[in-house]
């Protein structure tokens, strides 16, 4: 029997336990995949794939205990990873309407384990990869954000989409002008570690997900091992980075399979060149060179490697373009194109949200803006049917956050919003508002209630 609207919405804002598995034998397992799939490559003629070496478990200390979340929070995550996909020409609405479509799919409760509820069970059957895979990026992104604030407590963390930094600075494709990377093998996601005006540590992440067994999940996070050795940060071959594979069986609770790769590197430092502190700066396309530099051989040198390198000279740019795409990403969740367009580039999209509906505070358009758990937020709304129920979703930012990246006072905004990421309120459920409310650290909020 499908849930009313009401009690979808409850279900929504309720913590449940999340199954994560990171084990000794589980790196084994995947390791063994990756051999036989190696082998098989071999036995086909054809290359032999790069891969992320000395993949381990995850820390003890990096789950600290069980691992809790709501659904509401898991789909806001997925909002945020998305809201600058091409998914559409109406776009804000396809862009959120990734997320919102699973707003039944979940359930679980404070002394059970997340799973599929019979709604998602039944989309299953029609839409698996499409389904396994988006959710595997919500909780992926999720445990990643979790993982990474427990390692460096004192500093922020942004999550912004890989592909979209990239083109800042190399050709992806043949659509992209320019000399283009010619290795598709690359992260899906690189995870900031920032504190405001110091060097930022970045983690490529790499998310998976499938309907299947464990055996399945081995395979993914093998194929992963591929994907995010594509991007070094630094000295070659010591980025870190995780890599996940969520399960979503029909008839149990989901396990979140991942593996860490550890690395001195990744470190974005800036140069004389490049220095840091540039964000509220506008960036163009560069043409950087494509390929991985191995270090020299016994003083010869070594053929280049198919992927990207951001080498140290290009820390401080890099830096630059994850701020500023982490900020369109927010500007586009809150629905407005006209603050997005100038913090991308050409190649990244920047047109495409040149034409966007912008806000109050930037224009004489009026949009949306509700106060939430006692904090005023401006953003965009979208209605829709929830089991034949109108409800309303809303996603937006702080309105003083918002102020500043509207403005391009992007700096601004960071200094801000890492002195208030440990005071943002932990309620899953608003009252007066009657719906389920997710807030995170990046001053961003994903709520929804029922309409009259």
């Amino acid at each position: 029997m499908s849930k009313s609207a009401e009690e979808a919405l409850e279900d929504l804002a309720r913590y449940a336990n999340v199954a994560v598995h990171s084990t000794s034998a589980l790196a084994g397992e995947v390791g063994a995949a990756a051999a036989e799939d190696d082998e098989m490559r071999k036995e086909k003629n054809l290359e032999v794939l790069r891969r992320k070496p000395g993949l381990r478990p995850l820390p003890a200390a990096d789950l600290g205990g069980s691992v809790r979340m709501t659904p509401w929070d898991v789909l806001h995550t997925l909002a945020r990873a998305i809201s600058l996909a091409r998914r559409g020409a109406a776009r804000g609405l396809a862009e959120h309407w990734g997320s919102l479509k699973y707003s039944l799919a979940l359930n679980g409760s404070p002394t059970s384990y997340m799973g599929l509820s019979a709604e998602g069970r039944d989309t299953a059957d029609y839409y698996k990869a499409l389904q396994s895979g988006e959710l595997g990026v919500g909780f992926a992104l999720a445990l990643a954000e979790r993982i990474l604030r427990r390692r460096y407590p004192d500093h922020a963390v942004s999550i912004v989409p890989a592909d979209t930094v990239l083109r800042a600075g190399w050709g992806l494709n043949s659509r992209d002008k320019g000399t283009t990377v010619g290795y598709r093998y690359r992260p899906q996601y690189f995870a900031e570690v920032w504190q405001p005006g110091e060097p930022s540590r970045i983690f490529p992440v790499v998310s998976r997900g499938n309907h299947g067994k464990a055996s399945d999940s081995h395979g993914q996070l093998a194929d992963a091992s591929v994907y995010i050795d594509g991007v070094h940060i630094g000295i070659h071959n010591e980025t870190p980075g995780l890599i996940f594979s969520t399960q979503l069986p029909l008839d149990e609770s989901l396990t979140v399979h991942a593996l860490n790769a550890d690395g001195t590197d990744g470190w974005l430092s800036g140069t004389d060149t490049f220095p840091l502190g540039n964000l509220d700066e506008r960036l163009r396309d560069e043409a950087w060179p494509p390929g991985i530099q191995p270090p020299a051989d016994g003083g010869k040198g070594t053929p280049v490697e198919p992927g990207v390198h951001v080498t140290p000279e290009l820390s401080g740019w890099f830096q630059q373009v994850l701020a500023r795409t982490s900020a369109a990403g927010l500007t586009a969740f809150a629905g407005d194109g006209n603050s997005t367009a100038p913090y991308l580039t050409t190649r990244q999209g920047s047109r495409r949200f040149s034409a966007g509906m912008a806000h109050a505070a930037t224009d004489s358009v009026q949009d949306a803006a509700c106060t939430l758990l006692g904090i005023p937020f401006v953003g965009t709304d979208h209605v829709f049917r929830l089991n034949g129920t109108r409800v309303e979703a809303f996603s937006g930012v702080h309105a003083d956050l918002f102020t500043h990246l509207s403005r391009g006072r992007l700096q601004q905004y960071r200094n801000d919003v890492h002195a208030l990421r440990t005071k943002w309120p932990a309620d899953t459920w608003d009252e007066e508002w009657n719906g389920p409310v997710s807030i995170h650290q990046d001053g961003s909020v994903l709520a929804m209630h029922l309409l009259p």
